[in-house]
């Protein structure tokens, strides 16, 4: 499998290195500056493109992929406001589209156990409901893409909830977030729910990014000779 990699910080060096052991070969690194590299034949030649680059040039770098006809999976948050668009470009070029705001299978796993107690605790309103995330000093957009994932996933099935806060006081029908970005932390993000007489927790903690490149990679895999948009529960058939 011939790799384009777009975005190259610690995520896409990650992901070379597995792809190498899995004796796939990485043609084409691209990164901020270097974007003449789209219109160059290496591109053209690759069967795929892994995307983690930045909010502000995620949407033009998966619309570049999509557009020649490359399948392209992405890791970047912070851009979803384009997302309707990306998924219309999708079906025009009958392209192959993959996007997850956090490949990690624990954390995927952790979705639906999110999920899970989110239904169990629609019938016990005198319980409140935070949720917390905590990442490395260079993350850019906080909240996290996944804290947001966890947090809609919970007012999608929450009666008394329709929106969420980061970082200030919540109203009765907001869910707080609150985000810290303290030294190296690879991701952490907690679901609580607290009533006057006790509290129930769940933690997702990731040791390291080599979580995040295995999912990336298998989704890599995944996406070869598709056409349409895909997540982690076509992934990991969770659904």
């Amino acid at each position: 499998m011939n790799i384009v990699l777009i975005g190259y910080g610690k995520m896409g060096k990650e992901i070379e290195k597995l792809a190498i052991e899995k004796s796939h070969k990485v043609i084409l690194r691209i990164d901020k500056g270097d974007e003449d590299l789209f219109s160059s034949l290496s591109f053209k030649d690759a069967d795929v493109a892994i995307e983690f680059s930045t909010p502000d040039t995620a949407y033009s770098n998966i619309l570049k992929c999509i557009e020649a006809g490359i399948p392209v999976v992405s890791g970047t948050t912070g851009w979803l406001n384009r997302y309707d668009d990306i998924i219309s470009a999708v079906k025009k070029n009958k392209s192959a589209f993959f996007y997850a705001s956090n490949f990690s299978l624990g954390v995927n796993i952790f979705f639906e156990l999110n999920r899970k107690l989110a239904s169990m605790m629609s019938s016990f309103p005198d319980y409140s409901v935070e949720v917390s995330e905590t990442h490395h000093i260079n993350k850019i957009d906080a909240p996290s893409g996944t804290a947001v994932s966890l947090t809609n996933d919970i007012i999608n099935i929450l009666d008394n909830k329709s929106s969420w806060v980061c970082n200030e006081e919540a109203k009765n029908d907001e869910i707080q977030i609150n985000a810290e970005r303290i030294g190296n932390v690879t991701g952490k993000h907690t679901i609580k729910y607290e009533s006057s007489v006790d509290s129930i927790e769940i933690e997702h903690n990731a040791k390291n990014r080599q979580g995040f490149a295995i999912g990336a990679l298998l989704a890599a895999e995944f996406i070869i000779d598709k056409t349409g948009v895909f997540g982690m529960n076509d992934l990991l058939k969770l659904k």
